[in-house]
C-alpha cells in the first residue's frame, strides 16, 4: 500500500513554505483578506498553494494518479477510521484540558468564533471541496514529501508538522496552535506510513466537518 514514488523536486521546497506562512499568518491575525471573510480567504489561500504545488513538482500528478488507482476503497476506509480516531483524541483532550487548564475553554471558544457570521452550509462545502483536501495536497502530499526527500523521513515529517502548527500562531491562541500541532503530527505520521493524499484528504475533511459543523466542542 505504501508504494514508491519519484522524489519531488527540491527547488521550491523552501520558497513555497515561506509563501504559505505569508498567507496563513496574516489571515489568522486579521481573519480576512481585503473584502473576503475568513473562510473565503482561507479557501483561496489553500487552493492557490495546492495549484502551485502541483505546478512546481513535475512528479506530483503521477504520484496522485497512482494513489487513486490502487486500493482506493481501503484508503477511503482508513481515512474514515483515522478521522474518527482523531476526533476521539480531541474529545478526550477537550474534556481534560477544561479541567486542568483554566483558559482552555476561552481558547476553544475563540476557535469557534471563526464561524461567526458564516453559514454552516457554506463552511461545510468549503471544507469538503477545498480546505480539507487542499491542505493535504499542500502540507503532506507536497511539502512533507519534499522535505522527506531532502532531509529524511523522520526529519521531514517533524519539520512539516512543526511548520503547520507555526503558521497558526497568528491567531495568538495556544489552543489552536496545539490543535494544529496534534493534527499535523497525526496526519503526517499517516502520510509517513501510507503515502496517500487520498486517505489523508478523506481523514482531514471528515475531521474538519465533525469538529466544526457536525459535533463541535463548543
Amino acid at each position: 500500500m505504501t508504494g514508491s514514488a519519484s522524489a519531488p523536486g527540491e527547488k521550491h521546497s523552501l520558497l513555497l513554505p515561506l509563501l504559505a506562512a505569508g498567507l496563513f499568518v496574516p489571515l489568522f491575525i486579521f481573519r480576512a483578506t481585503g473584502p473576503l471573510d475568513f473562510w473565503s480567504s482561507l479557501s483561496l489561500s489553500v487552493a492557490f498553494l495546492g495549484v502551485l504545488a502541483l505546478g512546481v513538482d513535475p512528479t506530483y500528478y503521477a504520484f496522485i494518479r497512482r494513489d487513486f488507482r490502487t486500493q482506493t476503497g481501503r484508503k477511503i476506509l482508513l481515512g474514515v477510521i483515522s478521522a474518527a480516531a482523531l476526533y476521539g483524541v480531541f474529545f478526550l483532550g477537550n474534556a481534560l484540558s477544561r479541567q486542568v487548564w483554566p483558559s482552555a475553554a476561552e481558547g476553544i471558544g475563540r476557535i469557534y468564533s471563526f464561524k461567526a457570521g458564516a453559514s454552516p452550509v457554506r463552511i461545510a462545502l468549503l471544507m469538503a471541496f477545498i480546505i480539507g483536501p487542499g491542505e493535504e495536497i499542500f502540507w503532506r502530499g507536497y511539502l512533507q514529501r519534499a522535505w522527506q526527500a531532502r532531509w529524511g523521513n523522520t526529519a521531514g515529517w517533524l519539520l512539516a508538522s512543526g511548520l503547520y502548527a507555526l503558521v497558526h500562531t497568528g491567531s495568538l491562541n495556544p489552543m489552536l496552535v496545539l490543535a494544529a500541532l496534534v493534527c499535523g503530527t497525526f496526519w503526517g505520521s499517516l502520510f509517513l506510513k501510507y503515502r496517500s493524499p487520498l486517505m489523508l484528504g478523506v481523514s482531514h475533511t471528515l475531521w474538519d466537518l465533525l469538529v466544526f459543523v457536525v459535533l463541535p466542542f463548543s
